[in-house]
């Protein structure tokens, strides 16, 4: 009976080494996926590691890039803001002188007895154009002359 009791426990124990040699098998083609995960994984960590320094590199030339289009801009938008004020000005001094002329061609113009004769009458016209140039001529010099024309 010692003899069988003894068979029994050696051929569980047996049995047992092969379960464990098969389960070590398996455990070891596991690690070997495993391992490979992990080289295939640090090869993505180190990609994703460069493209964030690129991303970092970008993002810092954009900040440098929007720094010189805003200092543009902002001289840009303030010369035209002169420019306009500047312009603004020079209209209405136009619009001043248009009125001063306007108001010498009247004066220069000689009275007319009635519309309807000067109008048969082409001398009267000419000679009132020809007055309205005097007068404009006359305002012109006084204006270069450095004083005012009244």
């Amino acid at each position: 009976m010692n003899h069988s009791l003894g068979l029994v426990i050696e051929s569980l124990v047996a049995v047992l080494l092969m379960l464990t040699i098969g389960y070590c098998m398996l455990l070891n083609s596991r690690l070997k996926r495993l391992k490979a995960d992990e080289h295939s994984l640090k090869a993505v960590i180190g990609e994703l590691i460069t493209a964030t320094e690129i991303a970092e590199r970008a993002i810092g030339g954009l900040k440098h890039t929007v720094r010189d289009v805003n200092e543009n801009l902002g001289s840009q938008i303030t010369s035209a803001t002169q420019l306009s004020d500047q312009l603004r000005k020079q209209i209405a001094e136009s619009d001043h002188v248009v009125r001063r002329l306007s108001k010498i061609a009247i004066a220069a113009r000689p009275p007319s007895a009635s519309e309807p004769e000067a109008a048969k009458a082409p001398t009267a016209t000419v000679s009132s154009a020809k007055a309205v140039a005097a007068a404009a001529q006359a305002f012109s010099d006084r204006r270069r002359s450095g004083g005012i024309a009244a």
